[in-house]
């Protein structure tokens, strides 16, 4: 099912994502209201507007590690927060911060990262990963003394690690330069063949890797909930200027 014909009828049994009336406050104050969106496996949701909006709460929620106030939300056939055990294993999640343990190397925190998940081949997948990344040489650095690039870059090769069917990703580029990122964009950009949902300040870049979009205002309601192909410039224009 495509996702507008998705978002048009609602969860589906090939549903990756599905949203329906999600909400989260933080005491009295809203962060997101009345989210519904449905996204079928391999997509890519962008998520865009201003600061303030809800962008990081929302994907704190996709990632299992927020709980929302109101509505509902399917992760990979998971029904949130019930059943959040079923769906952290496969959710990938690259936020602001690299969830990295500062005082462990490179190599000790994906060999931790590894024993979390299970894998057999953690060793193995974490070379693999590193030498991807271009920073197979600091695998025996610990984070805290990293630069900020290289530690974001350790923080793609953690997400990735256990192969997630989902990616969450909140600016991922940050801190990284051309090089870098070029080398990240395989691995997490559209192409990467997983479904992904993208929070970012760059609505052109955003776009135009985008299958669907939601785009919030900055209350926390939606300006605009379905295919990337039916977003309109007045559509931005209103949600940023809000």
């Amino acid at each position: 099912m495509s996702t507008l014909a998705s978002f048009q009828h609602g969860l589906a049994e090939t549903d990756a994502i599905a949203l329906r009336g999600l909400s989260h406050d933080y005491g009295d104050r809203p962060a997101l209201r009345d989210v519904s969106i449905c996204i079928a496996p391999g997509e890519s949701l962008v998520v865009l507007g201003p600061n303030g909006a809800g962008k990081t709460t929302l994907l704190r929620i996709l990632a299992t590690l927020l709980r929302p106030s109101a509505g509902e939300a399917e992760v990979l056939g998971a029904s949130l927060p019930k059943q959040a055990w079923r769906a952290r294993g496969k959710i990938g999640f690259l936020g602001h911060e690299p969830l990295l343990y500062r005082e462990l190397t490179v190599a000790e925190n994906l060999a931790f990262h590894a024993r979390l998940h299970g894998l057999e081949r953690g060793a193995d997948r974490a070379r693999e990963l590193l030498e991807q990344l271009g920073i197979r040489g600091y695998a025996g650095e610990r984070v805290g003394e990293l630069s900020a690039g290289t530690r974001q870059r350790a923080a793609v090769c953690r997400a990735l690690l256990h192969d997630p069917e989902l990616l969450l990703l909140d600016e991922p580029e940050a801190h990284l330069d051309p090089r870098a990122a070029g080398l990240a964009e395989p691995l997490i950009g559209a192409g990467a063949e997983r479904t992904r949902v993208l929070v970012t300040h760059d609505p052109e870049a955003g776009l135009a890797q985008a299958d669907a979009v939601l785009l919030l205002r900055r209350n926390g309601s939606v300006a605009h909930a379905g295919p990337a192909s039916e977003l309109s410039a007045a559509d931005l224009d209103e949600a940023y200027s809000r």
